[in-house]
């Protein structure tokens, strides 16, 4: 794995390796950082002019699991597996029943005729699939920060053949009306504004590019190893920047960290028929999901607080360590809204979740 590295102006430069960042920071010309998605970085103490060269981004979109691989002229810089959010649907459906409830007892309500719907955004995108291709953009906007990348190269899937189309196939269903297919193209736009370069690859191209790597995919998708999703989006971005073989099959792997918005209160009462305040992005000053440093607890994040203290939470499992840490015992490193588990490979050349 290459190291990130920025300048004083935390304009992104060529990655270095472990042994040279190690060498900077105990020089003192580079401080660490650690990214919104967890991943280490260096920050050098002065400005460098940039004298980069193409890294390419590989994406492999799923239904639940997804592969990210950046990969360079020859070295393999990270690999990366993530979790798409599921929630949205589920959370959209309660809050309309529960608006609905609460309209239903007020007497005298104006109408609501030129009254424009409070979840209807300006892309007219189904929340759900926003939710989760737009997950997809922000983990490349984190990528983009810290790293030099030109393209990005993305198995383009599709949405299945409706009966109707094969029945009529003048009647274009899938793009018009699925979607998966509304969403993909948002971020098929979104990339292409962004001034990077997008490489599009259909399934079966995916397929012969990891024969001709000689690359095996395994048939568990929730298995958290290069060779589940991850081995795809390596291919992807190999066949752009002209890699030949992976140079390093560890990952991390980013679950996104569900905060739950304030209300006005909790849906189930207590005892004596008391709603306490519920949800909320801040405990004691601090945003939820702050990655930060315990004396005690080491690296977590903040989840919610009690009694003037704050919860810390595990950032590979998302367990709650603690319910009682004080704000003055933390280091705040940066704000994440992603758990990130770094997962090695032992020297076998086998990841450690494979065995």
């Amino acid at each position: 794995m290459q190291i990130p590295v920025l300048d004083s102006r935390k304009r992104p430069l060529m990655p270095t390796n472990s042994v040279r960042a190690r060498l900077l920071l105990k020089m003192g010309r580079a401080k660490a950082y650690w990214n919104k998605l967890g991943i280490f970085c260096i920050i050098l103490q002065k400005e460098v002019e940039p004298d980069n060269q193409k890294i390419v981004v590989g994406i492999d979109p799923g239904s639940k699991f997804e592969g990210w691989s950046v990969v360079g002229t020859k070295q393999t810089i990270l690999n990366g597996e993530s979790e798409a959010p599921w929630w949205v649907k589920d959370a959209v459906e309660v809050r309309a029943n529960m608006r609905g409830a609460r309209r239903f007892k007020l007497w005298n309500r104006a109408g609501k005729q030129n009254k424009t719907p409070r979840n209807r955004t300006k892309s007219k995108i189904p929340p759900s699939t926003y939710a989760r291709w737009n997950a997809k953009l922000r983990i490349l906007v984190q990528l983009q920060k810290i790293l030099p990348i030109t393209d990005v190269a993305v198995e383009d899937i599709k949405a299945r053949t409706l009966k109707a189309t094969k029945q009529k196939p003048n009647r274009r269903y899938n793009s018009n009306f699925s979607p998966l297919e509304v969403g993909k193209s948002w971020f098929y736009n979104q990339i292409k504004e962004s001034g990077l370069t997008l490489h599009l690859k259909q399934g079966y191209e995916t397929k012969a590019l990891r024969d001709c790597y000689n690359l095996k995919k395994v048939s568990n998708k929730a298995e958290k190893s290069f060779n589940a999703h991850t081995v795809d989006a390596w291919v992807l971005a190999a066949s752009v920047s002209g890699a030949l073989k992976p140079t390093w099959l560890g990952l991390f792997y980013w679950v996104p960290i569900r905060l739950h918005r304030r209300q006005l209160h909790a849906f189930q009462p207590s005892k004596g028929n008391i709603r306490r305040p519920y949800g909320g992005t801040r405990s004691m000053g601090l945003s939820r999901g702050t990655l930060v440093k315990h004396i005690k607890y080491g690296l977590t994040y903040i989840g919610g607080t009690l009694k003037e203290r704050v919860s810390l939470h595990s950032i590979a499992t998302g367990k709650r360590l603690t319910q009682n840490a004080k704000p003055s015992d933390l280091e705040i490193l940066t704000t994440t809204h992603w758990r990130s588990q770094l997962i090695p490979i032992l020297k076998g050349g086998v990841s450690v979740a494979q065995k």
